[in-house]
């Protein structure tokens, strides 16, 4: 489920360090409290790192409740953003690059051209 995150119209991730400790109702008063965001949309995701950054926690609602989602990499680690603790939101492209093990800020990425700049 969390490879693929096109039945999300919004994916957040919650930037530098969070207690995976931390359960449903802990994250939850995290998305609510620290970012003022609605952990009730349905159509988002929220997710968030540890410091270990093998594995991730998510949170989901679906129309009977909240669903904890809990990845850990058998191999591999996170390229998870480390700034101060606030939310980013990222599109469905960056999304696909942090579930490789890329960053979501890529340095060199090919720019699509107009075709009236193609020479």
């Amino acid at each position: 489920m969390l490879n693929d995150a096109t039945c999300f119209e919004h994916i957040y991730i919650a930037l530098g360090y969070t207690d995976l400790r931390s359960g449903i109702d802990r994250l939850v008063a995290i998305i609510k409290n620290d970012f003022d965001l609605d952990p009730y949309d349905k159509g988002s995701i929220f997710l968030f790192c540890g410091r270990r950054t093998d594995r991730i926690k998510a949170i989901v609602f679906e129309e009977d409740g909240i669903v904890l989602l809990y990845k850990r990499l058998a191999d591999g680690k996170y390229q998870w953003p480390r700034t101060a603790s606030e939310v980013q939101e990222i599109t469905p492209q960056q999304y696909r690059w942090l579930m490789d093990g890329l960053s979501i800020e890529q340095k060199k990425v090919i720019k699509k051209t107009k075709p009236d700049s193609v020479i």
